[in-house]
């Protein structure tokens, strides 16, 4: 054991124990010089029977480490490999580990919970997201740092895996029962990212339940058997990634973070809700569609009823005298009616749209679409529609068309100004094979991210870089858009010079006046010829505004300042 008051490797000096597992102490130490406190976990030959083995293990991990950067990861910054013990220094962290909380508090706040799985699932997503991906295999609340300002660290690395895609099987069984998803033991073929959503959602269930699912009865029960007052939403989330088959948990953190997300949409009382109001429409519409000899909600069987009944309630979406909602009723209906057709689903964007901005109660129209809508058949029977499925099903670059248009109304129209792009994300994804410019959108978002994590601190060089990544998406997003429509020229070029006006200080530490002018000046050339071959007066109108935009881009960027800096 290391003594207190020694000195390791000249440099850092053990102050304490601050815990013990059953191969390793860790102990919290200082680097004098830099007055920067660290962690030293210490393996000792004499601790393990198979020392060899266990450093061998640890150096993959430490490895592994090394080359993740995360806001919920540790950072590795030292390996000390000495005759009879090896020591890793890395971030010390300060708090408890969850386990901890559920011994003190039993079961934890379910809106914490759902905030710590947020957490979790992002950082899950970034290892899957390495090329191999990362594979954690050992998610439980003992392996989840808690800190003082609430956010979380996920540790120990040691059962951490790359994905080999040709393995049909992992060589060694690890993880911890109870927590660990089924093709963990037994050779049931190979682990990969939905091991990981397995992993978090029995964790999830233990956090938020406080019953131990590596304990007797060894068990994962719906949540609200549990304790009936909590979310059904959030019950049906956990019961998703605990399926014993993979191919019946979400395929990607992508899919879980979403429906964290919206957990609350899942839930049955809402969408109850949600029900009685389309319920009590269609009846409405199955009462008029009857007196007229037709059948709405019965048995549509026939491809000429269908179109008879589409053509009708979309006469009457498309009605301005009556209220939004009874409108957008109407467009649901029909995008029930005829699923894979686009015609209602962008007539209901547009008429979204229609004022200005996009609000919170308007967007979640989106979200039920992806949700699902409650209908019944002439028989009486009731069934969930997943519209956009059978869209994306039967006419691939229709349903990127759809998915492209509702990206575009987050990107540009949302009310919430924070999160546009973090919304818009993952409609642009679904939309990029058919659309350059999503992709482009995507990636501009994940910038737009990353600077984001240096809100209210210091400027530092990585928040420099994230703003040169940045630059290059602008450009190659304003690229993009020559190739597009006008609508969409009109859209991109306003975004591209008001991001070159606003942070013009920060793209300057790495791009020069020159760059950042010419690219003003190929939009400005641009925007001057559609305005001369057009007879609209709105778009000389929208043209003359990005002229004014362009002047005021140009003189931030002749002062080295942007509007961020001013306010």
């Amino acid at each position: 054991m290391l003594e207190i008051g020694s000195v390791i490797d000249g440099k850092y000096r053990i102050l304490s124990e601050i815990g013990r597992g059953g191969m390793s102490v860790v102990y919290m130490a200082i680097n004098e010089k830099a007055n920067k406190t660290w962690a030293i976990k210490e393996v000792r030959r004499d601790g393990v029977v198979n020392y060899d083995e266990v450093k061998q293990g640890l150096l993959v991990e430490t490895e592994m480490l090394k080359k993740l950067k995360h806001d919920h990861l540790p950072s590795i910054v030292d390996v000390i490999d000495q005759e009879d013990t090896f020591l890793i220094v890395m971030d010390y962290i300060e708090g408890n580990h969850l386990g901890k909380s559920l011994e003190e508090c039993d079961a934890q706040p379910q809106e914490l919970v759902i905030e710590w799985a947020k957490q979790l699932c992002d950082v899950l997503g970034y290892l899957h997201s390495r090329k191999p991906p990362i594979i954690y295999r050992d998610m439980k609340p003992s392996n989840v740092m808690l800190k003082p300002d609430g956010n979380l660290m996920l540790i120990d690395f040691g059962t951490a895996r790359e994905f080999k895609e040709k393995n049909l099987a992992d060589t060694t069984c690890l993880g911890t029962v109870g927590y660990a998803a089924p093709e963990q033991f037994g050779g049931r073929g190979q682990t990969d990212i939905r091991t990981d959503i397995y992993c978090l959602g029995a964790t999830l269930y233990h956090l938020v339940t406080g019953k131990n699912p590596s304990e007797p009865p060894y068990e994962i029960l719906p949540i609200r058997e549990v304790n009936a007052s909590l979310s059904d939403g959030l019950q049906r989330i956990i019961q998703k990634c605990t399926q014993k088959n993979p191919e019946d948990r979400y395929q990607s953190c992508a899919e879980l973070m979403y429906d964290l997300e919206h957990y609350e949409i899942m839930d049955e009382r809402y969408r109850k809700r949600q029900k009685r109001k389309l319920f009590a429409f269609t009846a409405s519409t199955v009462l008029t569609i009857a007196l007229a000899g037709t059948s709405f909600w019965g048995y549509l069987s026939a491809e000429q009823k269908k179109s008879e009944n589409y053509q009708v309630i979309l006469t009457r979406a498309s009605d301005a005298s009556i209220t939004a909602e009874e409108r957008i009723s109407y467009y649901l209906s029909a995008i029930a009616t005829k699923p894979t057709n686009t015609r209602a689903y962008l007539e209901l964007i547009e008429m979204l749209l229609s004022k200005d901005g996009l609000t919170k109660g308007e967007a979640a129209v989106f979200t039920q679409l992806q949700a699902g809508l409650d209908q019944t058949n002439a028989a009486g029977f009731s069934s969930t529609l997943y519209p956009l499925e059978q869209l994306k099903a039967a006419d691939p670059q229709g349903y990127a068309q759809v998915c492209y248009e509702i990206g575009s109304a987050y990107w540009y129209d949302y009310e919430v100004e924070a999160d546009r792009s973090i919304a818009a994300a993952d409609w642009f994804e679904s939309s990029a094979e058919y659309y350059q410019t999503a992709a482009i959108y995507c990636e501009i978002g994940a910038c737009q991210q990353q600077i984001k994590k240096y809100a209210g601190q210091e400027r530092t060089e990585k928040m420099y870089q994230a703003y040169g990544q940045l630059w290059e998406k602008l450009s190659q997003l304003a690229e993009a858009a020559e190739k597009e429509e006008d609508e969409t020229k009109l859209l991109v070029w306003p975004e591209v010079v008001a991001a070159i006006s606003d942070k013009a200080q920060y793209f300057l530490k790495n791009t020069s006046r020159d760059d950042l002018n010419q690219l003003l000046n190929r939009i400005e050339k641009q925007s001057g010829q559609l305005g001369s071959q057009t007879s609209f007066e709105e778009i000389r109108q929208s043209i003359h505004r990005l002229s004014d935009q362009i002047e005021d881009a140009r003189a931030r960027i002749e002062s080295g300042e942007g509007q961020e800096a001013k306010s």
